[in-house]
């Protein structure tokens, strides 16, 4: 663009639609709403983003969208906006023309935020607070946006398309993942193209994961508050721009990286997931940031306190909550999420706080205006769609109360494995629910078993490594006091509280560590695994991460280890026989009302003495052994492509005491021996002739040892055993 000086830049009026900065191949469109403001200007900037070079106002405003139309504007171009229009906090209006701001809707920022009190649209420090006006240039701290050409020549790929019932989803950092891996080129460590990689492949593939949730990759900001310690928002749930990949994952200018990552993954059969933040931004409270939607208008994207529009109502514990009641708000999120669909071919959302999107005037609301905009987007409905069903806000837990269609994180699921396998008094009607996919949460609205998303860790929390290793946090690294931090993480440390050269404690602590895998894999619904769980992963204790950029943080492959190396193999077994048995990942609820030919439920819960559970055993809180035969033949059954979907009868027994406990391989029809698939005593799975032999007899006992997980498969004959079938069914309802 010409410097100060030169002819001015042509301005043509342009279109109010689409919103944002569109090149449409001859020039740029710029269009921006804001119901309140009175005078819209665009800021264009040198090549650097140093030098802001020309203002221009914007000459159209139609239906609340200020707009222009540059014929001589190219991809490239950077600029920002400043916003003209009422100071007046108490009515909701911040706007204050000093502050340069991002457009919502660009497609790619250049450059880092600077932090400064410039920043700031009132005067930090000053006793008005807020209620004070600052006017200080920021642009020179501010990233800019930039515009950008969105053409990509896809080629051949292909979305996988992966049926919802064969999905293992691996939650992974995109800059943690591959910062310390020795095989991939340092230059692309840390990026989208270092993810995509084929290193990384490999191992994805390796593992059997068939989808990567990435945590947020929509551009954020770094808190002042965290800079200032020299911490960084690690996570990145501080989203500031709902449409521009973050560019500290990116190699260099261009969002085609990003494409060319989700290309490569595509053609590897991996799908990708985007946890997205669409429930409040990087501004904060009403002491935070002017540093896009605050300036553009404040009293339209936030939902303001009914009393005194001064301050926020903050339902997501981050100082504000965006306001999708308001169309032009919930415009924008739909149109971001189309974006990432149809551009950028991503596969599937998780939402971060889904509860708040889902808020209206009375609260949550299962018919809200982005639920029904959801439901009907074309879009939209070919994509995975997974809530957070919770926030902090008033009725804000909502498990199993999103409509069909969705997905939700269980944190049920969670709370009660870790509770077993610490071993818990009572816990075993508890475990039962959760192994056949929570029906008694999510068997509404005909909705299937993999609308729970199973998971025992996650980003937030402790790792796997973790949970078997401390009692208690140990955030200090956070700067907080150690108050940060779920409390309530039902871990057990083994006898020794962290790191130790005890060798009985280490083992013991692995092998926790497997049954819980074994059970999540193992499980009806759909798994969920954390990054670096497979190579035991430690983050020292600190189950609040979101601000450690370094090794507290980032995968450890350097320092993997045969313990390590043997665990990854251990999940790579269990990704392995989920696969290849139909039975472990059934597509409806078992409620052990269908039976096969033979007389055999499709769902039978066994006692240690080899036959079914009487109800009055489901009482025994000091019970901590229990097995579940799964009947493939029974049922209904159709495979994605409509097939039958057949498979034969698997046995699954746990064991969380401490102590051996007999348990009778019950007979059942059809077969007259049992063989051993999975045994989580041995390091990598593998069944071995001590304690369990690989093959037993119907009938036979078998020693199972203290915290020990066997799974069995039924090795069938034309002879049906001498003994009677096990049949009925005596658990509880919700089993």
């Amino acid at each position: 663009m010409r410097s100060t000086g030169a002819a001015r830049t042509i301005v043509w009026p342009g279109r109010s639609d689409p919103l944002g900065a569109t090149w449409d191949g001859l020039g740029v469109n710029f269009a921006l709403f804001s119901a309140h403001a009175e005078k819209v200007e665009l800021c264009l900037f040198d090549s650097e983003g140093s030098r802001e070079i020309e203002r221009i106002a914007l000459p159209e405003c139609t239906d609340d969208v200020w707009h222009a139309y540059l014929p001589e504007a190219r991809p490239g171009l950077l600029y920002g906006y400043r916003v003209h229009g009422p100071y007046d906090p108490s009515r909701g209006h911040r706007f204050n023309p000093n502050k340069l701001l991002l457009d919502p809707y660009a497609k790619a920022l250049e450059g880092p935020l600077r932090w400064s009190d410039a920043h700031f649209g009132y005067r930090v420090g000053a006793v008005k607070e807020d209620l004070s006006f600052d006017r200080r240039d920021n642009a020179r701290g501010m990233p800019k946006c930039r515009v950008i050409d969105p053409a990509f020549t896809w080629g051949l790929e292909r979305r996988p398309r992966v049926p919802w019932t064969d999905m293992i989803i691996y939650e992974a950092h995109v800059r943690g993942q591959t910062l310390r891996h020795p095989d991939i080129a340092p230059g692309l460590r840390g990026t989208f193209t270092g993810l995509a990689s084929q290193p990384m492949i490999d191992h994805l593939k390796a593992l059997g994961v068939t989808a990567v949730e990435l945590l947020p990759v929509h551009a954020f900001t770094d808190d002042r508050h965290l800079v200032e310690r020299s911490l960084h928002n690690y996570w990145g749930y501080a989203s500031i721009c709902f449409f521009a990949p973050e560019p500290r994952y990116m190699t260099g200018r261009s969002t085609r990286e990003f494409k060319n990552m989700v290309a490569r993954l595509h053609d590897a059969g991996i799908e990708v997931i985007l946890d997205v933040v669409y429930n409040h931004t990087g501004e904060g409270n009403h002491l935070g940031p002017t540093l896009s939607f605050r300036g553009i208008d404040n009293a339209s994207y936030y939902q303001l306190h009914p009393h005194d529009k001064r301050f926020y109502l903050d339902h997501t514990g981050t100082g504000n909550t965006l306001d999708l009641s308001h169309p032009r708000v919930l415009q924008l999120v739909m149109d971001s999420l189309r974006h990432w669909v149809t551009d950028m071919h991503v596969d599937g959302f998780r939402f971060d706080l889904a509860t708040t999107l889902a808020r209206e005037a009375h609260g949550y609301d299962s018919g809200s205006g982005f639920l029904d905009a959801m439901r009907q987007d074309p879009v939209l409905a070919g994509v995975k769609l997974i809530a957070e069903p919770w926030d902090i806000g008033p009725g804000g837990y909502r498990v199993g109360q999103f409509p069909a269609g969705w997905s939700e994180w269980n944190d049920r699921y969670r709370d009660t494995v870790r509770r077993f396998w610490r071993g818990d008094e009572g816990m075993l009607p508890e475990l039962a629910a959760r192994l056949t996919g929570s029906a008694d949460i999510f068997d509404n609205a005909r909705r299937r078993p993999w609308a729970s998303v199973n998971f025992v860790t996650s980003h937030d929390g402790f790792t796997l490594a973790d949970l078997v290793s401390y009692n208690v946090k140990h955030n200090e690294a956070n700067q907080e006091g150690n108050r940060d931090g779920h409390d309530a993480n039902f871990s057990l440390n083994h006898g020794v509280e962290g790191p130790t050269d005890n060798p009985a404690v280490n083992a013991v602590r692995r092998r926790q560590a497997r049954n819980m895998l074994a059970t999540l894999l193992l499980s009806q619904g759909t798994p969920m695994l954390t990054a670096g769980d497979e190579m035991l992963r430690t983050q020292r204790g600190n189950n609040n991460a979101y601000c450690q950029d370094n090794e507290v943080s980032w995968l450890d492959w350097p320092g993997l280890g045969a313990e390590g190396a043997a665990m990854t193999r251990f999940v790579a077994r269990l990704t392995r026989l989920r696969r290849d048995h139909s039975v472990l990942r059934r597509g409806r609820f078992l409620h052990g009302r269908e039976m096969s030919e033979d007389g055999l439920k499709d769902i039978t819960w066994i006692n240690p003495q080899g036959v079914e559970k009487a109800a009055e055993q489901w009482r025994d809180g000091h019970a901590r052994c229990l097995g579940l035969l799964l009947n493939g033949k029974a049922g209904r059954h159709l495979a994605a492509d409509g097939t039958p979907d057949l498979d034969g009868v698997l046995l699954l027994i746990v064991n969380a005491g401490g102590d051996s406990a007999d348990f009778i391989l019950p007979s059942v029809p059809g077969g007259q021996t049992w063989r051993c698939l999975l045994d989580t005593g041995d390091e990598e799975g593998r069944p071995t002739a001590e304690p369990g032999p690989v093959l037993s007899a119907t009938g036979q006992a078998v020693a199972l040892p203290g915290r020990t997980c066997w799974l069995y498969q039924l090795i069938e004959t034309d002879t049906a055993p001498a003994p009677g079938p096990v049949s009925g069914l005596g658990g509880p309802a919700h089993a």
